[in-house]
C-alpha cells in the first residue's frame, strides 16, 4: 500500500503514530505545548475532535507527566505524555521514576532535534536519547521522517513496540520512551486516516502456575502498597492476620489488623511470627522490614510491578510471581486463637480514644446528661488532630469515590487508625516523593469520572500536607477549556515538614537549623492560592466543622485544616 507524500513528513508520521496508538487501545493523551512537537500536538487535537481520544493539555511538563501517571494508574492502560525538546523532556523525569518503581505503563513521546543539530550549541538541543537512564522498560530513538517509503509502517511499528514494552506482563509493566527527531516543515494539514477496528487493551496477565503455599503456624500476610485484593483473599484462605497498609488495596476484611505496628512490637504477638507472606511494596513502617530481617522468620515475597523485588536486608528466602493456597484455613483451636488475638487486640487498641462517656449519655440523672452534653460540645470545639482529620476523610469516602494520600505524616495517621473498608486508595509510593501529588490525583479523578459506571458519580479526595501542596501548586491550574473534575484537596496545614519531628534527627539537631533546613516552614495564604487558581476554598476551624466541610462539590475545592505541630 502506498501513502501520499505530505508537505510535512513530520505530520504524516505523527498522525500515523497516534492513530496506531489509538487502534491499540490507548485513549488518554496528555501534552504540553512546544514548537518541535507541534505535529504530534496537532494530530492529537484532531483525534480528540474526532472523538477517538481524551486529550489533556498542561503548560508544565512535570505536572503533565504526573497527570498522565494518574490516568494510567486509574485505567491500568498505557497513557501518552507528549513534550517538545530540551528541558521539557527532563521535567518528565520524576514521573518516569515513579512509574518505573511502581510499574505504571507511561509512554513518553518526546520531539527532538535531528542528530546534526546535537552537540553544536543549537537552541533547545540536548542529548535526549537515554535521558531517563535505566528507568525504562524500553527506549526508541527514531530518526526524522523525510517522506521516504515505509515511514508510515515504521510509525505504526513504533507504536506497537511501545505498547508491548509498557505492558508485557504484570511484573514488567512500566514506562517507555519514544524520542522522535523532526525537521522542517514541522507541521502541515494531514487528514486522519479512516478509523480502524480498535483493539481493546487488556492488562497483561501472568503466565504459568502459581507457587503452592501450605498452611503453617505463626503466619502473617503483609500487604504493602499496590498489593490488591489478592492479599486479603490469601489471608482469609490461610486463616492468618492481615497486616495491610492503607494504600495496599487490601485494607479490609475480617482478618485485618490495623494496629499492626503496636502488635509487632509486643512479645506475645510479633515474636511469635514464624512466616511472612508479602504482597505489594511495604513503605509505611519500620516494624515490617525489621520482622522480615529476623533470622527465625521465613519470608515469601509475591512479586509486583515494582521494578525491585522487596527484600529488606537481603533476608527474603523465596520470591514468586504468584501463589495459591493449598488446603483449608487452620480451624483448630490454636489456629483460631492465633488470628483472633491479633484481630481483637487491634480493635481494642483502636477504641482507646478521647470520646464522650457513654455511661453519662444513658444515665437518667440530669447532671450526668449535662456533663455528657458539655463533653460533646467541647469535642466539637476542639482543634482538629491529624488522627481526626485522617479518620474523617476515610469515613466520608465510599467505593464509588477515590482517595489519594500524599507523602506526609497524614498517610501514616491513616495507616495507623483507618478501620477496614473496601475503597480505592492511591498514593505515589514507588519512591514516596511529595512531587506531583495534585497532578496525579487530577488524573485519577478525570479517569474515574469519565467512564460509565458507579465511579462516574464519585469524588476524588486528596489528603496531604502543606509542603506537598506547595510543591505541586502549579497543578491547581486548569487551562481554558480543560475539564475540571470533582476534586477535593484537603490540606493538613502544620506549617512545615513535621514528619521530620518523628525522626532521630529531631533529638540531636539544634532547633534553629533543624527548622530552617528540614522543617522549612512557609508563609503562604492557602485561601489566596485557591482564589488565584479559581478553586472553591473552605477553612476548618474545629472538629465540629470537619465533616460538613468534606461535602462533595461539583467544582474543585481546596480545604485547609490547621494542625498543631
Amino acid at each position: 500500500m502506498t501513502h501520499p507524500r505530505s508537505s510535512s513528513p513530520a505530520s504524516q508520521f505523527a498522525v500515523a503514530l497516534l492513530d496506531e496508538f489509538v487502534r491499540l487501545g490507548v485513549r488518554d493523551v496528555v501534552l504540553s505545548p512546544g514548537s518541535r512537537s507541534q505535529a504530534l500536538a496537532l494530530a492529537a487535537a484532531e483525534l480528540e475532535e474526532a472523538g477517538r481520544i481524551r486529550l489533556r493539555v498542561r503548560i508544565d511538563e512535570r505536572g503533565a507527566a504526573f497527570l498522565a501517571l494518574g490516568l494510567a494508574v486509574e485505567t491500568a492502560t498505557p497513557v501518552l505524555v507528549i513534550t517538545t525538546s530540551g528541558t521539557a523532556v527532563a521535567n518528565l523525569h520524576p514521573a518516569v521514576l515513579e512509574a518505573h518503581h511502581s510499574g505504571v505503563p507511561l509512554i513518553v513521546v518526546s520531539a527532538d532535534r535531528p542528530p546534526e543539530l546535537r552537540g553544536i550549541g543549537a537552541n533547545q538541543a540536548t542529548t535526549q536519547p537515554g535521558i531517563f537512564g535505566p528507568a525504562l522498560r524500553a527506549s526508541f530513538d527514531i530518526t526524522a521522517p523525510t517522506g521516504e517509503t515505509g515511514e508510515i509502517e515504521a510509525a505504526r511499528s513504533a507504536a506497537a513496540a511501545a505498547v508491548a514494552a509498557a505492558g508485557t506482563s504484570p511484573i514488567t509493566t512500566g514506562p517507555v520512551h519514544l524520542n522522535i527527531a523532526f525537521v522542517e516543515p514541522l507541521s502541515a494539514i494531514v487528514p486522519l486516516p479512516e478509523e480502524r477496528e480498535p483493539v481493546v487493551y487488556a492488562p497483561p496477565r501472568l503466565a504459568g502456575d502459581p507457587m503452592p503455599v501450605f498452611q503453617a503456624p505463626g503466619t502473617v500476610v503483609v500487604a504493602g502498597h499496590g498489593a490488591g485484593a489478592i492479599a486479603e483473599a490469601t489471608a482469609r484462605a490461610l486463616g492468618a492476620p492481615l497486616l495491610a497498609e492503607v494504600s495496599s488495596g487490601a485494607h479490609f476484611g475480617p482478618n485485618l489488623v490495623v494496629a499492626y505496628r503496636e502488635l509487632l512490637s509486643a512479645i506475645e504477638f510479633g515474636e511469635r511470627v514464624e512466616r511472612v507472606i508479602v504482597f505489594g511494596h511495604p513503605t509505611l513502617s519500620r516494624e515490617i522490614p525489621a520482622l522480615i530481617q529476623r533470622p527465625d522468620v521465613a519470608t515469601t515475597v509475591v512479586r509486583s510491578a515494582a521494578v525491585d523485588d522487596y527484600n529488606p536486608g537481603h533476608a527474603v528466602a523465596t520470591f514468586a510471581d504468584a501463589i495459591r493456597v493449598v488446603g483449608e484455613p487452620d480451624n483448630s483451636s490454636a489456629g483460631r486463637a492465633w488470628l483472633g488475638r491479633w484481630v481483637t487486640t487491634s480493635r481494642a487498641l483502636l477504641e482507646q480514644q478521647d470520646s464522650p462517656d457513654v455511661d453519662l449519655a444513658i444515665s437518667a440523672a440530669p447532671k450526668d446528661q449535662a456533663a455528657f452534653s458539655r463533653q460533646v460540645l467541647a469535642g466539637l470545639r476542639a482543634p482538629v488532630t491529624r488522627r481526626a482529620l485522617a479518620e474523617a476523610v476515610w469515613r466520608v469516602t465510599w467505593p464509588h469515590d477515590r482517595l489519594v494520600l500524599g507523602a506526609s505524616r497524614l498517610i501514616r495517621e491513616a495507616d495507623r487508625f483507618a478501620p477496614g473498608k473496601k475503597i480505592t486508595v492511591h498514593a505515589n509510593r514507588g519512591l514516596a516523593g511529595i512531587d506531583g501529588t495534585i497532578a496525579t490525583a487530577t488524573g485519577i479523578a478525570l479517569a474515574s469520572q469519565s467512564l460509565e459506571g458507579p465511579t462516574a458519580g464519585g469524588v476524588t479526595r486528596v489528603l496531604l500536607g502543606d509542603l506537598t501542596l506547595l510543591h505541586d501548586a502549579g497543578s491547581l491550574l486548569f487551562g481554558v477549556g480543560e475539564p475540571r473534575p470533582r476534586l477535593q484537596v484537603i490540606v493538613g496545614n502544620d506549617g512545615g515538614g513535621t514528619i521530620f519531628d518523628l525522626l532521630e534527627v529531631a533529638a540531636t539537631a539544634p532547633r534553629g537549623p533543624l527548622d530552617r533546613v528540614m522543617f522549612t516552614p512557609q508563609s503562604v495564604s492557602v485561601e489566596r492560592l485557591a482564589a488565584a487558581y479559581g478553586w472553591e476554598y473552605r477553612h476548618v476551624a474545629n472538629r465540629g466543622e470537619l465533616d460538613s466541610s468534606l461535602t462533595a462539590s461539583d467544582t474543585p475545592t481546596l480545604i485547609e485544616v490547621p494542625l498543631a505541630r
